[in-house]
Parts: C-alpha cells; structure tokens; sequence
C-alpha cells in the first residue's frame, strides 16, 4: 500500500532526518525519492563531486511550461552549543507550535509540498520539486540543481523558494558573500614583540577595518531603503588562533560575510579589504618578518535577489496569498541564483526567520496551516 503523509506527518518524518549541513544529506534524499517513486513520480538526483551528498529534482504532473518550482534546500544548521529543552530531531508539540532543528528553517515548506502529492492528479501544469544541499553553507548545491533543472523541464511559469517569511510575499534578498582570512605571523616570546608578528593581533587589525567599514556604511544608509538594516553588512562570525598567552601567535584565521544590497558587487568589498590588507599591513608584518603573510579564500558568492512587483512570480503568489505589498529580506537564500539562471522567482514560505537556527527552532501550528492552504490553492491554479 503506497504510504500517505499529512503535512504533519511529513514534518516529522523530515525532521527525524538529521541533514547537517557537514554530514551527508543522502538518507532524506532517498527517502524522497521512495517516497515520490510510490506515487509514480520519477526523481532526478545531481550528485556532489564524492558522490556524499545529492540534489533532487522531480516533476509532478505532465511535462508542459507554465509550471511552478518549489525550492528548498535539505541541510539544517548544527545543533552544536545550543541548549534544547526536546530532542532536536523529532518532533515535539507545544503550545501550538511544533519543535525541531528544521521545522522552521525550513523542511516544513516541501514537506507540506511532498503530503499533498496525492492531491495533485488533477494538474495541468506541472509542479516541479527542487531539493538542494549545501544552503547553509554558502548554496553550495543550487547552481548545479538549477542547471540541469532549466534543462531538463519545459520553462516553468514561477520559482517559489520557500524560505521562512511568514507567507509573505518577498521580492529581494541581499547577497552572501563569505571568505577566509589566514594570517601567517612570525612566533616570538611575548615580551619581545619587536622580533615577532602576532597574527592574532594581525587579526584584530583587519576585523576592526571590517567594523569601521560596517559602520561607514550605516552611517551613509538611505533614508528609503526597504531592507533592515538598511546597508551592507559585514560580519566575522569565526576565529581561530594562537598557541599559548606568551606566545606571539604564528597562525590565526577568520571568516568574513558581506551581505550586500542589491545592485551592489560585494566583491567590491573584498577588493577593498584585500588591498588595505597586502598594501598596508602586510608591509608592516614583512618589516620584521619576511615569511609573513596574509592570504585569502573566497568559500561563497551567492547573488543578491530583486524582482519587480509585476513579474509573473511575483504576480503569482500576490494572487495565491491576498497580498497586496512586498518586502524585502537581509537574508540571503538561493532566489538569486535561480533569478540568475532565468527564471521569474518569489520567495515565500511558513515559519519565520526569527526561529531560523536558534535552539528550540519551531514552526507554528497556524504557519502549517497557511502553507498547506498556498499549495492547495498553488494546486487549483495549476488544475485551471
């Protein structure tokens, strides 16, 4: 008997399914693809280069334009340092609201999706499910998934990436832009900071120019932008470095996330940040120590997100939802890259952001309830 799901139920069998963005995300994927192999639904899977993580695509429904992509991405953020008062990946109720790492951020979106399969024998035009990995980490997977997904489907009518938005409608995104800084000093005696670089304190030079910069972009934000905060950003979230306290450090390293407006290059930053770094630091380090250095790794690039309130996407899922206005998100999802392969795109999606990974991540019961009416109403209008 093939298995049937309620958007409850698929939640939960989602969640259940840990998708840390460092492990692998293969046992959701199968389970999906089973799943949707049961309802007569064939699965396309565009594996990683090892092979340890893959992205799903399928189409329900027959094989004309004019369909609608649902995008999500399968990776969850760690559950590490975080204090949970339910086990993480399964599924707890209360107070109206479901816990567990995902339910927010955001399984919850394509599992309803995924339960209402079998109600979707009536379509027209196809609904095209398209499952990524690596989100979390800089949408590793999305440029290959979009690709073969543009070609491999007639052209579809709308991309609905299914982010956290309350079920607004959502029109523009920033950018995410991430990379490594390494410092390489030069290891002396603490009390003798002449004959050595301190690439720790290398580091807390250039994050403080990160800092300066941030706030040189606050100070200058207009006065009518749609976005909050209303101007660049950038943020170090991770350092590592040193050996001992009285040891002038000989490594340390850091990450930085630029998060641009739209219409802006967050390369530019980049630029910027790396010129100050090797023309005016760097010198000084090399003074006392030829060997040290600073060096330099992009790990993402993702593209900022902006669609006009009269695209057909946009135009869409105003019409599904009653909505009348848009708004603009800081944070950043894999619209931009879908934007930039061609396609008409919106975002909207249950839950909100700010549940999105914090310990005891939830979704409420009312949010389940209003994606669940979208799709079926998604599912009318494709019937149409």
């Amino acid at each position: 008997m093939t298995q049937t799901y309620t958007p409850r139920g698929m939640i939960e069998a989602l969640v259940a399914i840990p998708t840390v963005s460092r492990d692998s995300n293969l046992a959701c994927i199968d389970f999906v693809r089973d799943y949707l192999a049961a309802h007569g639904v064939e699965s396309h899977l565009v594996r990683n280069g090892d092979g340890s993580k893959a992205n799903l695509f399928a189409t329900v429904g027959p094989m004309v334009s004019g369909g609608v992509v649902l995008s999500g991405h399968t990776d969850v953020v760690p559950i590490d340092d975080q204090d949970w008062d339910t086990d993480p990946f399964s599924v707890t109720e209360r107070d109206g609201r479901l816990f567990g790492r995902g339910t927010c951020d955001m399984k919850s979106f394509y599992a309803i999706a995924l339960a209402l399969v079998p109600e979707m024998g009536t379509l027209k035009r196809p609904i095209h499910f398209a499952l990524s990995y690596d989100e979390e980490v800089g949408c590793l997977g999305a440029p290959a998934l979009i690709e073969a997904l543009t070609a491999a489907v007639p052209a579809p009518e709308a991309v609905v990436v299914g982010e956290p938005t309350m079920m607004r409608v959502v029109n523009a995104h920033k950018s995410i832009f991430h990379f490594v800084t390494r410092v390489t000093g030069h290891e002396a005696h603490s009390s003798q900071p002449h004959r050595g670089v301190s690439a720790v304190m290398i580091a807390g030079r250039l994050i403080n120019w990160i800092h300066e910069r941030q706030q040189r972009n606050a100070r200058e934000a207009p006065a009518d932008c749609a976005f909050e905060p209303p101007y660049t950003s950038l943020h170090c979230g991770v350092i590592k470095g040193g050996t001992a306290t009285n040891i002038m450090a000989h490594h340390c390293e850091f990450v930085t996330d630029i998060r641009t407006l739209p219409g802006e290059d967050p390369r530019t930053y980049f630029r910027e940040f790396h010129d100050h770094a090797k023309q005016v630091i760097e010198p000084e380090m090399q003074a006392i120590a030829p060997d040290a250095c600073i060096e330099f790794e992009i790990k993402a690039n993702v593209p900022a997100f902006q669609s006009a309130e009269g695209s057909p996407a946009v135009s869409l899922v105003k019409r599904l939802t009653g909505q009348n206005v848009v708004e603009s998100v800081s944070y950043g999802a894999e619209a931009g890259q879908f934007q930039a392969g061609g396609h008409s795109v919106v975002m909207c999606g249950p839950g909100s952001i700010d549940q999105a990974h914090q310990p005891n991540e939830f979704i409420s019961l009312e949010q389940v309830e209003a994606g669940t009416a979208f799709i079926r109403r998604l599912i009318d209008h494709l019937s149409s």
